[in-house]
C-alpha cells in the first residue's frame, strides 16, 4: 500500500500568488520527509480553480530537492500539447528525477478545450493522435507521421526516459467506460471525485480486464480522497466541509465567488455530475466516502474500511483544497504521516 498527494494550488484572496507556488513547494517537501511515496500535481488553465498551468515544471523545481518521491501531472492535457515537444519534456524530467516520473493523459476539461477553439470531438481526435506519436516517439528512434493535427518527417525523441519502454501512463476515469479502455491499452488507472463504490467498481473491472490480456506488470491502481484531519473529530468537521464546498464553487465558478457559502450550495454545485446523483451534501462526504474527516483515530477507522472496499493500490490525499492556511494543511498531513500511515500498514 502506497501513499500520496494530489495538488490543485487554488488561489485564495489575500494569498499572493508567490506565496501560494512557496507554500505548495513546502508541503511536498514534508511529504518526502514524512514517508508519502507519490506527489501528483492537477493541470489547469485560466481559473482560481487550479494555478497549475504546468505541472510539469513543479516536478522540475522538485526534482532536484527530492530522492524518493515519484511525481506527475494528473493530467498533461494532451490536446493543448505539441505531443512531440511534450515526449522530449517527459524524457527531460525522468532524467531530471533519476527515473521517478509518472505520465497522467487526458483529454482535460471541456471549458480548457473551448477556451483554446476546440470542440469535443476536436478534442478526442487531438488526443488519440497525441497518444500513438507518445509511444512512437519513446519506442522508435526515428519515425514519420502523418495526422490531421500534427505531422513529422524523420523524427526523434531526444532526449530519452530513463524509464523503458516510457514512463508509467495513468489515465484519469470517470466514465464507466474508461476502466476496461485504460486496461486494454496497458495503462494504470486513476481514480478521484467520485463516491467510493464506483471507484471499487472500477478498480475491480479494470483488475478484470487486465486478467484476459497478456500486458506486463500487474496494473496500479490509485484513489483520490480528500483528507482533512485535525485533534478532534469536532474541529475537522467544523473546519473541511467549508473548504470542500469552495473546492467545487471554484471547480463550476472558475473564479472565487462570495465570502461565504452555505452547505446548501454544496448539492447545487455538484449536482451536475452524474456520479454524485442527486449532489454531493455534507452527510454524504462521508457516507459515499468521498473524503477522509476527522481526528486521526477516526480516519485510520474510516481509511481501513475504504481501502478493504476498493483495494487501490495507492491512497492519494488532496489535503490542500478551498481556503485551508498554510499551516492546516501541514498539520494534516503531518498527523495523516505519523498516525494513519502506521496503522494502515500494519
Amino acid at each position: 500500500m502506497r501513499f500520496g498527494t494530489f495538488s490543485y494550488n487554488q488561489a485564495r484572496p489575500g494569498v499572493p500568488e508567490k506565496q501560494a507556488f512557496e507554500e505548495l513547494l513546502e508541503q511536498i517537501l514534508l511529504t518526502e520527509r514524512l514517508g508519502f511515496d507519490e506527489a501528483w500535481f492537477a493541470e489547469h488553465h485560466h481559473s482560481d480553480y487550479g494555478m497549475l498551468a504546468s505541472p510539469n515544471l513543479i516536478v522540475a523545481a522538485l526534482a532536484p530537492r527530492t530522492q524518493r518521491l515519484r511525481m506527475g501531472n494528473l493530467v498533461n492535457v494532451l490536446p493543448l500539447y505539441d505531443p512531440m515537444r511534450l515526449a522530449e519534456e517527459c524524457g527531460m524530467l525522468d532524467i531530471l528525477t533519476s527515473g521517478r516520473l509518472n505520465v497522467g493523459l487526458g483529454r482535460g476539461v471541456p471549458r480548457d478545450d473551448l477556451k483554446h477553439g476546440l470542440d469535443r470531438d476536436t478534442a478526442q481526435a487531438r488526443f488519440e493522435e497525441g497518444i500513438e506519436i507518445l509511444m512512437r516517439s519513446w519506442t522508435e528512434d526515428t519515425f514519420s507521421y502523418s495526422g490531421k493535427a500534427w505531422s513529422y518527417v524523420d523524427i526523434t525523441c531526444r532526449p530519452r526516459p530513463l524509464q523503458k519502454p516510457h514512463p508509467p501512463i495513468y489515465y484519469g476515469a470517470t466514465s464507466p467506460h474508461s476502466p476496461a479502455m485504460v486496461a486494454r491499452r496497458g495503462w494504470n488507472l486513476a481514480l478521484s471525485r467520485q463516491p467510493l463504490a464506483n471507484c471499487a467498481k472500477a478498480i475491480a473491472s479494470y483488475r478484470e480486464e487486465r486478467s484476459k490480456h497478456d500486458l506486463p506488470g500487474n496494473g496500479d491502481a490509485i484513489m483520490v480522497r480528500d483528507i482533512y484531519i485535525a485533534e478532534t473529530d469536532e474541529q475537522a468537521w467544523k473546519e473541511a466541509p467549508p473548504q470542500i464546498i469552495r473546492f467545487w464553487q471554484l471547480a463550476t465558478d472558475n473564479f472565487w465567488r462570495g465570502d461565504t457559502l452555505s452547505s446548501d450550495d454544496l448539492p447545487k454545485l455538484t449536482a451536475r455530475f452524474p456520479y454524485f446523483p442527486g449532489g454531493l451534501t455534507v452527510k454524504r462526504l462521508d457516507e459515499w466516502g468521498t473524503s477522509l474527516i476527522g481526528s486521526a483515530e477516526t480516519v485510520i477507522k474510516k481509511a481501513h474500511e475504504m481501502v478493504a472496499t476498493a483495494r487501490p493500490d495507492c491512497l492519494v490525499g488532496m489535503f490542500s483544497f478551498g481556503g485551508l492556511k498554510h499551516e492546516q494543511v501541514m498539520r494534516s498531513i503531518e498527523l495523516f504521516a505519523t498516525k494513519v500511515i502506521p496503522a494502515l500498514g500494519s
